[in-house]
Formats: C-alpha cells, structure tokens, sequence
C-alpha cells in the first residue's frame, strides 16, 4: 500500500511518518514537503520515498508524479500560527483545493485531510461533528471551506473523505510561540517568572505523538469517514497544563498569571466530543 504524506517535515507529518512507519511493513511511505534539505535530517528519511513539492506549483500528473498512491494523507498548509491572516483563504485554500481536485481526478480514491477546532468558531463547550460550523477567524473559515469543496467534489468524483478535526497539540518540534515552548525557554533561561493570561481557559489538549497515532488509525480504515473529531474529550484548563508540565520537569517558577488577554479568537471553554474517535481506536 502506498501512502502519500504532505508537509512531511511539519510538527505533525514528522510524527505520521514515523507511525505509518511503525505500523505495518507492507506500508510504502512516500512523503513530499517544499524544502527537501529539512526532510534530509529527519530520522525516516532513508525509510522513505520523498518528493520535495511545492503545492502552489504542483505537476499537471501529480498522480503520476507521487507514484500513484493509494492513501493520501495531507497535513500541509502554510503560516500557522498566524490565524488571522488573510493568505489563508487567499492562497491556502486554492491551492489545497486544486491540488486535491487534480490528484483525486487523476485516480486517488482514499483521502485523509487535517481539519481545525476552528471550524466550531466561538461556540463552547463539548463540540460534536454534527454541530454547524461558525469560523470566525481567515483559518478557521478556510479550513471549512475546503472541506465544503471538498464534499461537493464529492458528488461528482468518486472517493472517501475523512476530515481529521485537530484540537490543541504539543511535544517536541512544536512552534516556538506555543506557550509550553515558551515556557521551557523560560526555564532555560533560568527566569524567575512566567508571564502568561489567567490561564482558565479550557481546552482539548492531546501529545503530537498520540496526534499522529489517531491519524493513522484513522486513515487505515473504512468503516467511519466524514468528519472526525481528534481529541482527547477532556476539558484541561491552561493553568493545569503549565503546572502539569513543570511538575512533570521538576522545575520551579513564578507564574505570573493575567499579564497577558485572554485572546479573542477563541472561546474561553470548548472541547471535542471524542465519541466518533473512541469508535475508531475500538
């Protein structure tokens, strides 16, 4: 079976790859990201076919040109976490959506497409996939619409969509600005305190590495397509994942809580509804 992995080096392609990788020998792993000096350093690398791309400049035969692949598992999209930028829908999302319409045309049948909690908008609580979606932010609404396209490419070519709706992520490789990565410099800078918000917000936390687990898993089945919530279905306030991580690094430090705004692109409590997960991982 051949599996092709956009944004391969990505924080989450990385971890794809290494599961996919792990889970079954009969897996031909293809992978294609822009930059093929960053693939080149990653541990796979050898393990795998790669195929530098750069999705706003795909070949006519992208199916051909990826070596017909059987799955395709697309995790690239640029200039997160920047939400607020207009390029999401100005850019990112044609140029996902005609490189998806084209390989799909060409013969792809199975394809697996990273979505956002985003989608949801400023709606709290536990979201469930049936909900209507209210982006209120360039990604969020993006995202939903691709997926909209998506569904109606659908009624005129044949193949399976699932839409991995991620929540909240963290671990090694995660982006700089990310408060955990924040806080570990902090550390190692050997400050005294950590400015941060009140930390009350509630949110739907999971380790990249069990991310990119529900991925696969996911993606090596059949039964349930559509939407899928991927999270964890527990609401952990910010302030319990700071305090958590310290704990689990044995480190000490002032947190100055409500220096920083709560932010206003995003409810002050909301998870996922995990139920569709749970029935994937049984």
């Amino acid at each position: 079976m051949k599996v092709l992995v956009t944004g391969a080096t990505g924080f989450i392609g990385n971890q794809v790859i290494q599961q996919l990788l792990e889970a079954d020998r009969d897996i031909q792993v293809i992978a294609t990201s822009r930059n093929a000096e960053n693939a080149k350093i990653c541990k796979w690398f050898s393990q795998v076919q790669y195929v530098p791309c750069d999705l706003n400049a795909v070949p006519k035969d992208c199916f051909q040109y990826f070596g017909e692949p059987d799955l395709l598992i697309h995790l690239a999209w640029e200039g997160l976490p920047n939400y607020k930028d207009l390029f999401h829908f100005e850019r990112n999302l044609y140029a996902d959506y005609f490189f998806l319409k084209s390989i799909i045309e060409q013969g792809l049948k199975d394809v697996v497409v990273t979505g956002t909690c985003f989608e949801y908008g400023m709606q709290s609580g536990a979201l469930h996939e049936d909900m209507e979606t209210k982006p209120d932010n360039p990604y969020g609404l993006a995202k939903d619409t691709l997926r909209k396209f998506l569904e109606q490419l659908q009624k005129k070519t044949d193949f399976q969509l699932k839409w991995v709706r991620l929540f909240y992520m963290y671990g090694e490789g995660q982006n700089p600005g990310a408060i955990l990565s924040q806080l570990d410099k902090a550390l190692e800078n050997g400050e005294r305190r950590f400015d941060m918000s009140g930390g009350e917000q509630l949110r739907d936390y999971l380790p990249v590495e069990k991310v990119a687990e529900y991925i696969v898993k996911i993606a090596m089945q059949y039964q349930i397509t559509g939407i899928i919530n991927c999270c964890s279905g527990i609401p952990v306030s910010i302030r319990k994942l700071v305090e958590d991580h310290l704990k689990e690094r044995q480190k000490r430090i002032h947190l100055n809580l409500e220096h920083y705004p709560y932010p206003d692109y995003e409810p002050m409590a909301f998870w996922g509804n995990s139920q569709k997960m749970q029935r994937i991982l049984k």
